[in-house]
């Protein structure tokens, strides 16, 4: 549920960091307090980008609340963000888990093949859809977008291929990303209309088409290894689009995004620039230097100076599966994220690796820390 904007404290400064922290915490509390402890396992961090883009666009700071102490905080307290904007984040995440868990159902996928199972994910996935639902209507956000795209997107991939194989610049794989880039742009678009900036709605839904497509290709390359050994589906393959083709895609989504956060009126662009600009063109390497060796453990191939390519040359952890697999993850799911063992940290730690940034400590929203792909590890905090 954890998206592909996965930043860590080494590549964002301090203060974006805490603001980071403050839109996740919020929303985790949002979810709590009006959905019970339950739906807390939404959380979900590309969701959260509305919260973030809704603050980003507002002449002043939303409010904050302080929350009482928490493990993931080390048992301290913290200011949380308490604003539409979560509330929003809190609809949307709640949405995206309904129509990943249906599609999951729907796919038989895994435990979700056995009867039972199906029938209680069936049942969750319409609970949390009609929280969504309710809350997405408090905000005046019509959720339309976001609960057909799971649909839309079954009846798409059952349909026969409406490219021969080799043709990635045909139709089909266009199709395919609809469904995500509409629910994505709806939910970016409506962030305007919360921060009172009505003259970025166009350039928000180009950005949320621009994210919903990399988010999409993204899990399609990760999953592309494991699809075609079980036989699921997968865009690339029922396509025939390569990888080398799928990162042509995935570059030209991100420089269609970066175009759009560009185009943005925003009083305070820093964190909305670190997480849409700089992480999602890390999620991007990541993807790629990983998708030649996902169950083959050999080394991938990758560009020098790659974000994404492990440090010395070394071959990423492999997940090792089983009991301790699962461990792993419902610690990761526990903390929302905040641990991942070695085998995913490995996509972050290079970077912060190469760079040893954990020396440096970034000056509130000044950029004189370590470099980064730009010069710069926080890509935009609003230094000269």
């Amino acid at each position: 549920m954890f998206g592909i904007v996965r930043p860590c404290r080494h590549v964002l400064c301090k203060g974006l960091y805490a603001d980071w922290m403050g839109h996740l915490c919020g929303l985790c509390l949002a979810l709590r307090d009006e959905h019970g402890h339950l739906s807390r396992l939404v959380t979900n961090y590309d969701g959260l980008l509305v919260s973030v883009l809704t603050e980003a666009q507002s002449p002043t700071f939303t409010s904050r609340r302080r929350a009482g102490p928490c493990a993931l905080r080390g048992f301290k307290g913290a200011d949380v963000v308490e604003s539409e904007g979560v509330r929003l984040a809190a609809s949307v995440s709640l949405l995206l888990a309904a129509g990943k868990v249906s599609d999951h159902v729907a796919d038989g996928d895994g435990v979700y093949a056995r009867r039972l199972v199906a029938a209680g994910a069936t049942r969750l996935a319409g609970r949390w859809s009609s929280a969504g639902t309710a809350m997405a209507g408090t905000l005046g956000f019509d959720p339309t977008p976001l609960t057909a795209a799971a649909d839309r997107q079954t009846l798409l991939e059952r349909a026969p291929a409406q490219e021969p194989p080799g043709n990635s610049a045909g139709p089909g794989l266009r199709e395919l990303t609809g469904p995500t880039e509409d629910a994505v742009a709806a939910a970016f678009a409506h962030t305007a209309v919360l921060a009172g900036k009505p003259h970025n709605r166009e350039a928000l839904e180009a950005a949320g088409r621009g994210f919903g497509k990399l988010a999409h290709l993204i899990d399609a390359v990760e999953d592309l290894a494991d699809d075609r050994e079980s036989g699921a589906y997968n865009p690339l393959a029922a396509t025939g689009t390569g990888l080398e083709e799928a990162r042509r895609h995935c570059d030209a989504a991100h420089a269609e995004l970066r175009a759009a956060v560009d185009e943005l009126d925003m009083p305070r662009p820093g964190l909305t620039r670190a997480l849409l600009v700089r992480e999602t063109g890390s999620a991007v390497s990541r993807a790629f230097a990983t998708a030649g060796t996902h169950g083959t453990g050999h080394p991938p191939e990758h560009a020098p100076g790659d974000p994404g390519a492990p440090p010395g040359g070394r071959p990423p952890k492999q997940d090792p599966g089983g009991l301790l697999s699962l461990a792993c993850a419902a610690l990761t799911c526990c903390t929302c994220g905040l641990y991942r063992p070695a085998w995913d940290e490995d996509r972050e730690g290079s970077f912060c690796e190469r760079f040893d940034c954990s020396g440096y400590d970034c000056c509130g929203d000044c950029c004189s820390c370590c470099p980064g792909e730009d010069g710069c590890c926080c890509d935009g905090c609003g230094c000269d």
